[in-house]
């Protein structure tokens, strides 16, 4: 497996970051009274790091070995709807990429990008065409309609900050059980990941799953031992242990 990626994210004053963000060009940040000039990869994330897709990027960079910048942007403070983020991220959405002059946004773009801009590095979705094509419908499927009833109802925050005791809704409840009928049928070929081999489509999955199990969901034993196993690599568990500031809802 590749070396961790290096973080060498600059920190923004609070009092300042709405100002900073419309200030700055893609390719500059301020910190304090200086720019300091960034690598040539930057990933634009959530000031929280809750977000499944700041996840997902954050997983296939270190993956990929690559050094890369980070930057935060406050969506409690809608700072993605500035001007300069949104012109250059297109959609104002979080995460975004840059990449020298080129910016990207969504985290499955994303992905595919560094997958192809960068194809000496390991592979995050799988070599097999079918197995990628598997992969991809994975990760398209987890960010669909399917899934925002737990997404609603089982927040990132409450894996990262405060649990929930809250009883699913009915459409929560089903759409629980549709993710975890899913996911037996991913793994009915007895091996450990989705495909041959881990990809980035086990740690979308397994992100979407501990948002029922740590929040005292009862699993089949065969889900909960690969969400452990996918939640154990050494590229999530940066991810994972990452020091948080205090939450603000949003």
């Amino acid at each position: 497996m590749a070396a961790l990626g290096t973080i060498r994210g600059p920190t923004i004053p609070q009092a300042d970051r709405a100002a900073t963000l419309a200030r700055c060009r893609w390719d500059d940040v301020r910190d304090g009274d200086t720019f300091a000039r960034m690598s040539d990869l930057t990933l634009y994330r959530d000031e929280f790091w809750i977000s499944p897709y700041v996840f997902s990027c954050d997983v296939a960079l270190r993956e990929k070995g690559l050094a890369y910048d980070e930057v935060s942007v406050a969506l409690q403070r809608a700072e993605q709807r500035t001007e300069v983020f949104a012109s250059g991220s297109v959609t104002a959405r979080v995460p975004a990429l840059r990449h020298g002059d080129f910016v990207v946004a969504e985290s499955s773009a994303i992905v595919e990008y560094l997958e192809e801009a960068f194809p000496e590095t390991p592979r995050v979705l799988p070599t097999d065409v079918r197995e990628r094509a598997r992969a991809r419908q994975v990760m398209s499927w987890i960010r669909s309609d399917d899934t925002l009833p737990i997404r609603q109802e089982r927040s990132s925050a409450t894996m990262f900050y405060e649990r929930t005791d809250a009883v699913l809704s009915a459409d929560g409840a089903r759409a629980a059980t549709k993710l975890l009928e899913v996911t037996t049928r991913l793994l009915a070929h007895g091996g450990e990941h989705i495909g041959a081999r881990w990809s980035i489509a086990d740690a979308d999955l397994a992100f979407m799953l501990q948002r029922l199990i740590m929040n005292g969901a009862v699993v089949p034993e065969r889900v909960r031992a690969y969400v452990e196993r996918v939640w154990q690599r050494p590229t999530v568990q940066v991810f994972v242990q990452r020091e948080r500031p205090a939450y603000v809802a949003y």
